[in-house]
């Protein structure tokens, strides 16, 4: 990531509400408010079913950047599951390609984020696993396979239908506990 731009990111976390989410991504950076109840529910929804397949060693974090300066990016993903050892560090800062999965749940003021930017942006990062949650179409995608820059595979279920979620987690995700917005 180019200094200037890092030194940008890091004024724009300073100066934004702790409620807000700051993340960085070719050039621009993004602020979004706390999210709702119902998505904050939603999260939840999918987090207790992780939770139950969690790798050794791995723990879940919320609200943590996922950094990748060789792409001058920084993205907090809702969900992600990292390597315990890896966060014995003050920094909120983690490195991208670390990361077993990105989960977001689309929110209703900006769903281009999840659904473009990011899709975007998490195989550059080299995250293998990509989980959209989109309660405004009751449907759910995984990504996985990065491979060039992008996703090789994908899987789309709509609520109430099961998700194969691959290795390291390896179970079937039920979808029809989500609520839709």
């Amino acid at each position: 990531m180019n200094p200037e731009h890092f030194a940008l990111l890091e004024e724009a976390q300073r100066i934004a509400p702790k409620s807000m989410k700051v993340e960085y991504t070719d050039g621009t950076i993004i602020m979004q408010a706390s999210p709702s109840a119902l998505h904050e529910l939603n999260l939840t929804k999918v987090r207790s079913q992780f939770d139950l397949h969690i790798p050794t060693g791995t723990v879940p974090i919320g609200n943590i950047d996922l950094v990748s300066p060789s792409v001058a990016m920084s993205r907090n993903p809702d969900l992600t599951y990292l390597p315990e050892e890896e966060l014995g560090t003050t920094s909120g800062k983690i490195r991208a390609e670390l990361a077993l999965i990105a989960v977001e749940i689309v929110s209703k003021s900006n769903p281009e984020n999840d659904w473009a930017g990011k899709l975007r942006d998490y195989p550059l990062m080299h995250i293998p696993l990509y989980l959209i949650v989109d309660p405004r179409q009751k449907t759910v995608a995984l990504f996985s396979e990065p491979e060039n820059g992008r996703y090789r595979s994908r899987e789309d279920a709509d609520f109430g239908e099961n998700i194969h979620i691959p290795a390291p987690f390896g179970f079937i995700l039920d979808t029809g506990v989500l609520r839709p917005y």
